[in-house]
């Protein structure tokens, strides 16, 4: 993590609001969230969304894209108040973060989008923070700008570790090993 001095919570909290609001305003935005929202077909993470109580796709998703775009807002703005993007790799929790990637899978329309708004959009895999806690500075900020965030997406770190553990526990009693990440299935013998 960095060693620079995180901006006042305030300061983060205006200026991720003017952000949100900028991009939102954006002529291409209506385009960036409907390319976004299409990505479902390839939301097949098995612990990411998963770890949501009763997932369902198609009634999380467009509330969970306010809450990615809320998140790269809180990056942006720490970003732009200490040009450091190490320091913006704020702490994001495990759904909103996979939101996030679904986002930045759009990637020409939104370089285009953050270009006209003036905004570095922050997110580096090695880099990322999905030790989100409420209490912690990106709650604070998230708070000072929006209020409370929704319990639902935003969860702490310590119950994320805990769901993944019981998704992990289901995946396995179905032959998914490493929680999605390696099976045995022999495709051509389940054919014949």
């Amino acid at each position: 993590m960095s060693q620079v001095k995180m901006p006042a919570v305030d300061a983060v909290a205006g200026a991720a609001k003017r952000i949100l609001d900028s991009i939102k305003n954006d002529p291409e935005f209506g385009a960036f969230r409907a390319a976004s929202l299409e990505y479902s077909e390839d939301w097949q993470c098995f612990t990411g969304f998963p770890v949501v109580a009763r997932w369902n796709l198609e009634a999380d998703a467009a509330p969970l894209f306010e809450e990615g775009l809320r998140a790269l807002a809180l990056k942006a703005a720490v970003y732009e108040a200490t040009g450091d993007d190490q320091a913006a790799e704020v702490a994001i929790a495990v759904p909103v973060d996979e939101m996030t990637h679904a986002m930045l899978a759009q990637a020409q329309l939104f370089a285009r989008i953050a270009a006209r708004c003036g905004v570095g959009i922050i997110h580096q895999t090695d880099q990322e923070h999905t030790d989100y806690r409420a209490g912690g500075y990106t709650h604070d900020c998230y708070r000072a700008a929006w209020g409370e965030p929704p319990a639902r997406y935003w969860l702490d770190h310590e119950e994320v570790v805990r769901r993944r553990g019981v998704l992990a526990e289901r995946y396995e009693s179905i032959g998914m090993g490493r929680s999605g990440r390696e099976h045995s299935i022999d495709f051509a013998a389940a054919a014949a």
